[in-house]
């Protein structure tokens, strides 16, 4: 028998792995095993197909959906900023983006007049928000309503309040950096859709967000920004100033609603 080069070898092969190529073959296994003398002729490699791994499973998020209040109190305004609302309010209620999903009572989309010039934008729903579906109407919510209608002599129902997050983070802790992405594009939506001549943010996350910056909330506050043509002024969240409801606090909040103010302007805070 003449002896095989390695370059007769190498060139066998190839031709094989090609020939096997043509014929749909994708990936080749190197067997250990030989297989019978009569089936492989000698200096022959026999490629043999490798099976295709099954995908791995992934478990679905098992998202908990009611009814949802903010759809309830879009159908009180007038107005192609509240029927634009609409669908989007449904996408949230049935939103199984994250882990949140499973542990939420409901979805807090937002609440006040679609028309409005000014968004306060929150960070995450607490106890008391996912029970009733609304934003801010737990003892941090009284607060901020203390603020906008003491402080600023604007009427509640005439300012749109929303959330960074849609649903209610476990125990109340910060929210995490893949929640804040999955319910960024929510917020963006309904920034553009509401389209609010001045923005107030209210604690480090909405903030930091919205001002596009790493820096604290005390280091934020007291300044204008600016998110997508609108004004923005960061502030402290109603849940920090009980916590630290001293005059500096206090006042230091007072300077930045003032702030928000001097931006709305003397027109009315409602759109006609």
């Amino acid at each position: 028998m003449a002896r095989i080069t390695k370059a007769d070898l190498a060139r066998q092969l190839r031709g094989h792995v090609e020939l096997l190529t043509a014929g749909g073959l994708t990936h080749v296994k190197w067997g250990t095993k030989t297989a019978p003398a009569a089936a492989k002729p000698e200096g022959r490699v026999v490629a043999i197909a490798a099976k295709t791994a099954a995908p791995p499973v992934v478990k679905a998020l098992r998202a908990v959906n009611v009814p949802s209040a903010a759809l309830d109190e879009l159908k009180q305004f007038q107005g192609s900023r509240a029927r634009s609302l609409e669908p989007l309010a449904e996408q949230v209620r049935t939103c199984a983006n994250c882990r949140l999903c499973e542990t939420r009572t409901q979805t807090v989309f937002g609440t006040g007049n679609p028309n409005s010039r000014l968004m306060i934008v929150g960070e995450a729903p607490g106890g008391d928000e996912d029970v009733q579906g609304k934003p801010f109407v737990g003892r941090a919510g009284k607060l901020l309503t203390d603020i906008i209608e003491k402080g600023m002599k604007l009427k509640r129902e005439d300012v749109y309040i929303c959330n960074v997050l849609k649903c209610r983070p476990p125990d109340n802790r910060n929210p995490e950096p893949e929640e804040i992405e999955a319910c960024r594009g929510y917020l963006e939506r309904q920034i553009e859709l509401i389209d609010p001549t001045v923005i107030l943010a209210v604690g480090r996350f909405p903030a930091q967000w919205l001002a596009n910056s790493t820096l604290t909330i005390g280091q934020l506050r007291g300044k204008k920004y600016e998110f997508k043509g609108r004004q923005v002024v960061c502030t402290y969240h109603p849940a920090y100033l009980l916590r630290n409801y001293t005059l500096d606090t206090r006042k230091k909040v007072h300077s930045d609603v003032l702030l928000a103010l001097e931006l709305l302007g003397n027109a009315p805070v409602v759109r006609g």
